[in-house]
């Protein structure tokens, strides 16, 4: 039996007048069965509500009331799938699940491709796993947009990469989504000598096609970690391999952008970055579609420092006596944190970018979003000490349990330092922990956006309704 159960009671709610409490697990409304928190929404839009919860005590009670239309419950969901997300059913090359470390979090072994998680979290999904029940749902509560996982268009290599008999299906699916009037975002996990070069082109060609249906393309370069086992050979891209990337891809983007005023296709920073080359401009990420992707982090990020440095201009004093900060970053946006933060200037202000290589998962892996505490604590410990505050990347955490990957609290962390730690989600963050230090906060811990990296697509934690 499907259910709902209770994680926490909005203050004020309708679900605290309701007298509902942690634990207690929705079941039905207005007779519906609920598969997920979509159902709930649908079947409570309703102004008369008949609501059957179950208690902690296996007490079952019908629960009537009259509530305005667009009034919400007002609670968060352990999760918001309550029959279970659904597995992934490939075994694809560069599946970024199978390269964890071993004695890792649960959690972060979990394969979904559940287009319910796509459409609430912007999960990326293969639809390998879909029937025509799914379909047929999604037309039903046009579920729109979704975020699908392309990898490339060659029904024969796709089935290949992807290890599925059933992944050349993938424009067919298209088309069934078109059909229900449903637009989606694509990725591409670009493996080095497989999906890249002219199935590159192809691929780009055949989702430009789809337009306006189609409403983006990202393209990120595969992940390797040290724990990969999977005998198919993968390389990792360098700095020629990356640049021959961009120069493919920028030639798409100039004629996009000539012809619609859009660049449609993103990169993943990291290219740039491998590469040595600069950022694209604000403009070119239209309003960055695919941000929660990794698209245009690093330019965002430079952006909203930039942006509170100017709006903090007459602010910006410095300090009366010397303040000395350890900035923490994955060894690929460091060079980028050190010219941010060289255009500061300000008054007794030393600041030390400690980049952190990434032993854990092996030193291929640069992003700050898969640090551990782990390594930060190594790499710190080899910096110079007596820092007044050590500054760590927000992203680094899962979502309001403020918990490193290899499962150490943040207050674990902060523990093993004499000086005070924070966090720093985004430019502005780091701005402001920069220039008014005493004062700043750190980000909430609540409010994290990103829990966990995989393949550089994010995986928000959720289940509000």
């Amino acid at each position: 039996m499907a259910y709902g159960t209770i994680l926490t009671i909005n203050p004020g709610s309708l679900a605290e007048e309701l007298e509902l409490v942690p634990g207690d697990k929705i079941i039905e409304v207005n007779g519906m069965k609920l598969r997920d928190i979509i159902d709930l929404s649908f079947a409570f839009a309703d102004e008369e509500i008949d609501m059957l919860v179950e208690h902690e005590d296996g007490q079952q009670e019908m629960v009537s009331f009259d509530k305005d239309y667009d009034e919400e419950l007002g609670v968060e969901f352990e999760s918001a799938v309550f029959d279970g997300i659904r597995h992934c059913a490939n075994n694809c090359y560069f599946c970024f699940v199978d390269q964890v470390a071993p004695h890792m979090r649960d959690s972060l072994n979990i394969k979904d491709d559940d287009y319910r998680m796509s459409f609430l979290y912007g999960n990326f999904i293969t639809m390998t796993n879909m029937v025509d029940a799914d379909f047929k749902r999604i037309k039903q509560y046009h579920l729109s947009p979704l975020f699908v996982s392309v990898q490339c268009t060659n029904p024969e290599l796709r089935c290949q990469i992807l290890r599925c008999k059933t992944a050349g299906k993938l424009m067919s699916q298209l088309e069934k989504l078109e059909e229900a009037d449903v637009e989606y975002h694509t990725q591409i996990v670009l493996c080095r000598d497989i999906n890249d070069g002219p199935e590159l082109d192809r691929s780009i060609r055949d989702i430009l096609s789809r337009k306006p249906y189609a409403q983006s393309m990202a393209v990120v370069p595969v992940g390797i970690t040290k724990f990969r086992q999977d005998c198919y050979p993968l390389k990792s891209f360098d700095k020629e391999s990356a640049a021959k990337v961009i120069d493919q891809v920028e030639a798409f983007q100039e004629k996009e952008r000539q012809e619609t005023g859009r660049t449609f296709i993103y990169l993943g920073d990291e290219f740039y970055l491998m590469a040595g080359r600069e950022l694209p401009p604000a403009e070119y990420y239209d309003g960055f579609p695919q941000l929660d992707n990794g698209i245009g982090l690093a330019r965002n990020f430079i952006d909203e420092f930039m942006e509170a440095a100017e709006d903090s201009e007459e602010e910006l004093s410095g300090y009366d006596r010397p303040v000395r900060l350890q900035v923490v970053t994955g060894t690929a946006i460091a060079p980028v944190f050190k010219e941010l933060i060289d255009s500061l200037n300000l008054n007794n202000l030393k600041v030390e970018i400690v980049p952190v290589p990434n032993n854990y998962f092996g030193t291929t892996v640069s992003v700050s979003g898969l640090l551990t505490a782990h390594d930060m604590t190594e790499t710190l410990k080899a910096a110079s000490a007596g820092a007044d505050g050590i500054l760590i990347p927000e992203s680094c955490l899962r979502a309001g349990d403020n918990i490193f990957l290899d499962d150490v609290t943040l207050e674990d962390f902060r523990s093993r330092f004499p000086s005070r730690i924070e966090t720093v989600g985004n430019g502005r963050d780091l701005l402001e922990a920069l220039a008014f230090w005493y004062s700043y906060q750190g980000v909430d811990g609540e409010n994290a956006s990103y829990m966990w990296q995989s393949n550089a697509a994010y995986t928000k934690k959720g289940g509000k309704a």
